[in-house]
């Protein structure tokens, strides 16, 4: 089993005693090792089982990954002086970028087999884990924009959850890999923080309990609230906000299904997720 160091901040509360809250890389690191681990058990024949995304099987999903870690090291090494972009400005490129993305999964599974992805993926986290340990630029320059590091890291870790999360779709038989916590929380905080940024305004409350809350306008902008319980909220349980959010579920389909709770004539989110895709 591979070791790191962690990266965590000591807090001191009130009666004295230290606690040490995760910052992202640990987030990162801790989601990274039980993909790593849940990966190395994975049976070779099970690598040409279709995912859940359309037309990638879990060998392809595999090297999406690696591609993932591997950019990761690869951008907290190059430093920018542009503006950084806010991060839901940064994954609305996503989308445009979809093709090379797809191509640049496939040129990194090349040859090689599921089991020989998973082992370039754990030997992969060595690199990452010294990388994020060591010193890295304020703001760094991604493919599809300047960004700052801690942004770039934490859109990394929601790719690791909200892939693990396919894993654990594509095998429902199986022990499914673990959402580490930090990293399921930074996630929603950060998709919840995107909304909120992307669409200004105080019409709709979005509630993601225990992880996020935050206040948004979506279409006509309405009244605003200020205090007491808000004309039109939306509340729902984190593996549901990061599928709408990823658009792996449709809206319509949450609502119908009770996963989603909506009162309000404006809450209605269908409008403005998916927020990645």
């Amino acid at each position: 089993m591979r070791r790191r160091q962690r990266i965590c901040r000591r807090e001191v509360s009130e009666d004295g005693a230290v606690r040490h809250r995760p910052t992202a890389p640990d987030a990162l690191l801790d989601q990274s090792h039980a993909l790593d681990a849940w990966l190395q058990a994975l049976p070779a024949d099970a690598y040409g089982r279709p995912s859940v995304l359309d037309g990638w099987d879990v060998r392809l999903l595999v090297a999406h990954l690696l591609l993932i870690e591997r950019g990761l090291v690869r951008v907290l090494k190059q430093p920018s002086r542009e503006k950084p972009l806010a991060p839901y400005a940064f994954v609305a490129r996503y989308r445009p970028s979809a093709e090379a993305i797809g191509t640049s999964t496939h040129d990194t599974a090349a040859e090689h087999t599921g089991p020989e992805l998973t082992a370039q993926f754990g030997t992969s986290l060595d690199v990452v884990a010294a990388t994020l340990a060591d010193a890295y630029p304020a703001v760094v320059q991604a493919p599809r924009g300047p960004l700052r590091a801690e942004d770039w890291i934490e859109t990394r870790i929601v790719e690791l959850v909200v892939h693990t999360d396919d894993l654990n779709r594509t095998f429902p038989e199986l022990e499914p890999i673990p959402l580490v916590r930090s990293a399921l929380g930074r996630t929603a905080r950060c998709l919840a923080g995107m909304l909120a940024d992307a669409y200004p305004g105080r019409s709709v409350e979005v509630r993601i309990p225990p992880y996020a809350a935050v206040q948004c306008g979506v279409g006509d902008p309405g009244p605003t609230h200020t205090r007491g319980t808000p004309p039109n909220v939306v509340e729902t349980d984190v593996l549901t906000f990061l599928r709408l959010a990823a658009g792996r579920t449709a809206w319509t389909d949450a609502l119908a299904s009770g996963a989603v709770h909506a009162s309000g004539l404006r809450a209605d989110l269908s409008d403005v997720l998916p927020l990645l895709s």
